[in-house]
């Protein structure tokens, strides 16, 4: 495979058209090996536009999607960043990019040192795995300024929201199958947010996830 031209194409014929034209968001996608944080078997796989299994009913999300959050966050270089689910450490490594430091937080200790492994072997400096659960929010060392919940949940935590710095953005995937929806909150005050719906999407749900009671049955 010409890993350049696939990552060229998944950059011209799925990121571009979803509206993802920020130069700086493309300049990662292009400089970040996705192919480096896909399980091997699914290798071959690493620019479709699907979900990809990762173990355990997570995925690694469609590129389009990635790139999308990416863009809604509006990372700056002096920002602080906070991932709730690190995954293989490949949404990290974009964050890592574009933001002066990413804390990452994991539940799973298979995934903490596969993430971790895979942001060494491929040089990401500024980003740390850590183990614990961020179901509910996650008290960080920092107030981030930008937040990405890479798993979906009923209804968003009010901890996410009051975690981060004003002026904060977090991006989420709210809702049920077969209605779940990408959403942005953006912290402008004390006690002031905007919340706005992104795109319709769909994602295995956040370990641990807070679940109000009116949505157990």
């Amino acid at each position: 495979m010409d890993l350049q031209r696939a990552r060229f194409n998944m950059v011209e014929q799925q990121i571009r058209p979803w509206n993802v034209l920020d130069r700086s968001v493309l300049d990662a996608v292009m400089a970040v090996p996705r192919e480096n944080f896909v399980p091997e078997q699914f290798r071959h796989l690493a620019f479709a536009d699907m979900n990809l299994p990762i173990g355990s009913g997570q995925v690694m999300m469609q590129p389009k999607v990635e790139a999308r959050m990416l863009q809604e966050l509006e990372p700056e270089p002096t920002d602080r960043a906070l991932l709730i689910g690190a995954g293989t450490g490949y949404m990290t490594a974009l964050v890592a990019r574009l933001v002066a430091e990413v804390q990452s937080v994991e539940l799973r200790s298979e995934f903490v040192a596969m993430a971790q492994d895979n942001l060494t072997a491929n040089n990401v400096s500024n980003a740390t795995v850590t183990e614990g659960d961020g179901g509910d929010g996650w008290d960080a060392e920092f107030a981030p300024d930008c937040l990405i919940i890479a798993g979906s949940m009923p209804v968003l935590s009010d901890h996410f929201k009051t975690a981060l710095a004003i002026g904060g953005r977090l991006v989420a995937v709210v809702g049920q199958d077969p209605v779940m929806n990408a959403v942005l909150v953006v912290r402008h005050g004390e006690s002031l947010w905007h919340t706005r719906s992104l795109f319709e999407t769909s994602l295995p749900a956040l370990d641990n996830v807070f679940v109000p009671s009116e949505f157990v049955f």
